[in-house]
């Protein structure tokens, strides 16, 4: 099981209080014989309709001696995921989610 990043939990507590709903913390996506974890897949009805929209969200930190070094793997990680998702969920969509205080 993955690690969890240093903001996971505001990020889940904001999306929260956004309306959203936590579905999977984390999210497992299984492509072939691989599988890897976004950190959450949220879930909104919009408009009190019976349409949702469902997002994938993979989220960072950067906290470290290198902040470049980190985007450059959470840039990579995050296409990753991209790619495999495309293939195992079409419809979903992946977000990558990073600290305002990053830079």
């Amino acid at each position: 099981m993955p690690r969890k990043n240093q903001i996971h939990e505001a990020v889940r507590n904001a999306l929260i209080k956004d309306g959203w709903t936590i579905t999977d913390d984390p999210y497992r996506i299984v492509y072939e014989d691989t599988d890897v974890y976004a950190d959450l897949r949220i879930i909104k009805t919009i408009a009190g309709d019976t349409v949702q929209r469902t997002l994938v969200i993979e989220i960072k930190g950067f906290m470290g001696d290198s902040p470049m070094h980190n985007l450059e793997n959470a840039l990579g990680q995050y296409e990753l995921y991209r790619i495999y998702l495309k293939s195992v969920a079409p419809t979903e969509k992946l977000y990558l989610a990073i600290s305002a205080s990053t830079y």
